[in-house]
């Protein structure tokens, strides 16, 4: 039967796609025509945002959510679907319309009320927001350096769950489609974890590369000039290139895209990238391939006319006509057959995997399985000490045999980091095994090498897969490098753990440009990302547990290179560590339970300082309470009441001591408190050292207190007091 719209006349500079191999008709030319000059519409009502992409890219959305991936609109969560990452966020009209043309709940009025407040269509793919929305994306890069860590993901689930089946015969197995831009190319992180990928051979990731050299400064050519599928190929990827300009004229091709789709599916062994060339904004008759039309409202003018080529009434707005979407919303009814025969491998494996069909029914609902806790081990008390990255590594090595779900590693760090769980394989190819590191496709460690970029996002990439948890570890000066990842894993309420060590002057002799300053309140600037400094060994055993108890937050645990003394929790003289589950807890406190004149808050290795001081103070006849405060935000979240019994309100006394700048610290000690803390870059010298010459000591803490004490019974002071700490001529000579 043909098509009601086979008689509409688009104009002669506007061919039609070549899509006989995808069977497309005139409907769904006039569909993809829909999606374009939505685009164009909701950027002019709104009056800002990206038309020009998701104009010229609406024949290869419409193909890949029509077409190619196996999604059910019915069911956005359905374990079997392929995922879509749109790593240009800002384009995030392209996803956004086949969203609503295929049924996932989007109304055109949600169109209509593009990027404004409280629309379900935000500036850019908000996950948790919009149903449909595999990942925030904005940040360019993110989203395919993500889409690595999905990909990976996918293989270890498949070896926990269905390890023995033929490539393609799994329930399990899936791909991920990416659509990147230019700009996804030019930032660094998606170097990284292009590399890694191409490492990893992962079959299952497949990215199309809108390469159509416009940015916001208009003409890639001003910045960029590299060939990026020689890149790519050089990565180890498989690479394809569609270009819709070779004729001279501009025929979207959309069988060509649609062959090299499936020959990129065939290629099992290794990554795809497809690179598709487009004209920006096309056909737009004076904009397309502007820099006009990729970040600004093309005019009521230029979409008035690119409705007239393409055969739509000019003086329409937001026009969806009941064919077309009742043609795109029959993707539902393809969704639903596919479930369909996916759901029945799928009960094939269940009866015939039962133990692991318990796992993935617990994996599926985030929960910990009953008596998890107990393998978590206790450290006896010792005052030589250890390290709390070795009691970390420890605890991890402790949970691997109950926690299948948990696997990770670091950045070329494993051993700096303690990452790496005893006797468990890495999470290889088998032929890419060494002599150091056996494993397989399956493996448990992971290896990032020396990328934190990338290890940030692909924790993020693995999260969003929500079976399985994942930590990267890197020293805490490096969280520089992850900082937007860890940003974006926040925003999205994602439980990717980071194991930072070596986390303060504590490290020593590397010097201060592996010293870690400023990072703890940078970090803490970060609203939902649990900042953990754990004080020895079992807290930070204890905050382990926290960390995997919360599913709905990033965690980084801030770990030290020098060993700290294990206190003795049975004597009666420090509080259990349970207790720092809490955040801040009372550790040691007064005799008798008197109202202390002073109380010391420390975090990490400076809790023992704390103590220290206090057996200084209490020789003076001063009633001292140290108060360990691992996790600042597991603290603000305790009941008010808890905090007060912890930092009563009338005891203005107060001394907090962090190795490293007291920022934020204010809001804990109060106007009458002082703050002892290192507000300039460290040295090179061993960490005692440091220690005395930068005046982190009981001493100073002590000090400190007799100040503050003073200052309590003087009139308020707004702001406070602050201690800083000045390093000596053995410091680097360059600090004030």
């Amino acid at each position: 039967m043909a098509s009601k719209y086979s008689s509409i006349q688009r104009s002669r500079s506007v061919p039609m796609p070549v899509a006989d191999q995808a069977g497309w008709d005139a409907t769904d030319v006039r569909a993809v025509d829909t999606a374009r000059l939505l685009a164009a519409d909701a950027v002019q009502k709104v009056g800002n945002g990206h038309p020009g992409t998701a104009m010229s890219l609406a024949p290869l959305a419409y193909l890949l959510f029509q077409h190619v991936m196996r999604h059910d609109p019915d069911d956005d969560q359905w374990l079997g679907r392929d995922r879509f990452v749109l790593s240009c966020g800002h384009s995030s009209l392209t996803l956004y319309i086949q969203l609503y043309l295929s049924g996932y709940g989007l109304e055109l009025s949600d169109l209509e009320a593009y990027r404004t407040w409280g629309s379900a269509t935000p500036g850019h793919p908000e996950y948790r927001h919009t149903r449909g929305v595999e990942i925030t994306t904005g940040p360019l890069g993110q989203g395919l350096a993500s889409a690595v860590g999905m990909a990976m993901a996918a293989r270890r689930e498949r070896g926990l769950l269905d390890p023995d089946a033929a490539p393609g015969d799994s329930p399990f197995d899936h791909h991920v489609y990416v659509v990147a831009s230019d700009g996804d190319m030019m930032e660094g992180v998606t170097s990284e974890a292009a590399s890694l990928a191409g490492h990893q051979e992962l079959g299952n990731l497949i990215t199309f590369y809108d390469s159509n050299h416009i940015s916001i400064e208009d003409d890639t050519d001003v910045s960029f000039s590299e060939d990026v599928p020689a890149r790519y190929a050089a990565y180890g990827w498989h690479v394809q290139t569609v270009d819709w300009t070779r004729t001279g004229s501009y025929v979207e091709d959309v069988d060509a895209v649609l062959a090299a789709i499936e020959e990129a599916k065939r290629r099992t062994d290794r990554p795809s990238l497809i690179m598709l060339r487009t004209l920006i904004g096309w056909p737009a008759p004076n904009k397309q391939n502007t820099g006009k039309a990729h970040g600004s409202a093309l005019g009521d003018d230029e979409v008035a006319a690119t409705k007239r080529v393409l055969g739509f009434e000019p003086e329409h707005t937001f026009t969806v006509e009941d064919e077309v979407l009742s043609r795109a919303r029959a993707v539902a009814d393809r969704g639903r057959a596919a479930h369909a025969e996916w759901e029945r491998g799928f009960t094939t494996w269940r009866e015939a995997n039962p133990d692991r069909a318990a796992l993935l029914d617990r994996l599926q609902a985030q929960e910990l399985p009953d008596g998890w806790a107990d393998a978590l081990p206790t450290f006896p008390a010792d005052p030589k000490g250890m390290a709390t990255r070795k009691a970390s590594g420890q605890v991890l090595s402790a949970l691997a045999p109950v926690l299948p779900e948990l696997w990770g590693g670091s950045a070329d760090l494993a051993e700096s980091n303690n990452t790496t769980m005893s006797g468990e394989p890495s999470f290889v190819p088998a032929d890419r095994q060494t002599k150091e590191w056996k494993g397989g496709p399956y493996g448990r460690t992971l290896h990032f090498g020396i990328r934190e970029h990338a290890m940030g996002a692909i924790l993020n990439g693995i999260a969003l897969q929500s079976l399985t948890r994942p930590y990267g570890g890197t020293f805490l000066t490096f969280s520089d490098y992850m900082r937007p990842a860890v940003r974006l894993a926040a925003l999205m309420k994602l439980p990717a753990i980071y194991v930072w060590t070596h986390d303060s002057i504590g490290l020593g002799e590397d010097g201060p440009t592996h010293q870690p300053v400023e990072h703890l309140a940078a970090l803490r600037a970060i609203p939902g990302l649990d900042v953990v400094r754990p004080a020895d060994a079992n807290e930070t055993a204890v905050c382990w547990r926290t960390v995997l108890e919360h599913r709905d937050r990033p965690a980084g645990l801030i770990l030290t290179r020098q060993n700290l003394p294990v206190l003795d929790r049975d004597g009666g003289q420090y509080a259990p560590a349970r207790e720092a589950a809490r955040g801040g807890y009372v550790l040691a406190d007064t005799a008798g339970g008197a109202e202390p004149d002073v109380i010391l808050i420390a975090t990490g290795s400076e809790v023992q300082i704390a103590l220290d001081a206090r057996e200084l103070l209490a020789a003076n006849g001063l009633a001292v309470r140290v108060v360990s405060m691992p996790c600042r935000e597991w603290f603000a979240a305790q009941p008010p009441a808890y905090q007060d019994q912890v930092l009563p309100p009338d005891v203005r006394a107060r001394v907090s001591v962090e190795a490293a700048v007291g920022q934020g610290w204010r809001e804990v000690v109060g106007d009458g408190g002082r703050i002892v803390s290192l507000e300039h870059y460290g040295a090179s010298a061993d960490y005692q050292r440091l220690y005395a010459e930068f005046g982190i000591t009981p001493q100073a803490v002590a000090e400190a207190a007799h100040d503050s004490i003073r200052d309590t019974r003087q009139a308020p002071r707004p702001g406070g007091h602050q201690r800083t700490s000045a390093p000596t001529d053995g410091g680097t000579g360059d600090h004030p």
